[in-house]
């Protein structure tokens, strides 16, 4: 389980860092905003363990990013719009970041930047001078090469956040994303993402697109 109050503390690292100083406005309140969308209801997978999970790996990364602060931002900010039936959930996200973080004292330039990382979610194809990008995108798709049991648990959490969608169309709409992935040159863009995970993310999407094209077996 997620610790808020560390959580808090890392956005206001990460809110400073962007600032260049601790002057600004409070970070709490920009926290427990942030914070609170992320425990909305209808989220399984996309929670604060997501979030944590993923500001976990840009850390991780952190050397091969030019600014690791907007990046950390860009991850507290990538999802914090989802709604599960919506398919602008990545602009929306960025729109926000592009109102808050100027009020909450960074730059337009800066804001816009945090912005343009969550956009790039939406494909997780950065380009290869996009130094920035390419942390955020390893870091959010880091899961993807999960042990199978952490792996299994995010696949039926996706799966719980979809529970509306009928079996059928579930299946092929995630094969369809599968296939996206897998089509990519590189899952991965970092050298530590390419070395560690890039391999083990690859099977861990064939198998479970293998197993999306298993039919089920017929209901008793």
């Amino acid at each position: 389980m997620a610790d808020t109050d560390t959580l808090r503390a890392r956005f206001a690292r990460a809110l400073e860092g962007a600032r260049g100083s601790a002057d600004g406005p409070d970070p709490s309140p920009y926290a427990d905003n942030l914070i609170g969308r992320w425990q909305e209801p209808q989220r399984r997978y996309h929670t604060l363990d997501h979030l944590t999970a993923v500001l976990d790996r840009v850390d991780e990364l952190a050397e091969y990013a030019d600014d690791p602060d907007l990046v950390r931002l860009a991850a507290w900010f990538h999802d914090a719009v989802y709604l599960p039936d919506r398919s602008e959930n990545e602009e929306r996200s960025a729109r926000l970041a592009e109102r808050a973080l100027p009020e909450a004292g960074v730059s337009e330039e800066k804001a816009e930047e945090v912005a343009r990382l969550v956009r790039l979610t939406v494909t997780h194809d950065p380009d290869d001078d996009d130094r920035d990008g390419q942390v955020l995108c390893d870091a959010d798709l880091a899961v993807l090469a999960a042990a199978p049991s952490v792996y299994a648990a995010y696949t039926a959490a996706v799966r719980e956040e979809y529970h509306f969608v009928p079996g059928d169309a579930f299946r092929e709409g995630r094969a369809d994303i599968l296939r996206q992935l897998l089509g990519l040159r590189r899952l991965f863009r970092t050298p530590y993402g390419q070395e560690h995970w890039e391999a083990t993310a690859r099977y861990n999407l064939r198998g479970e697109l293998e197993m999306l094209s298993t039919p089920p077996p017929p209901s008793a």
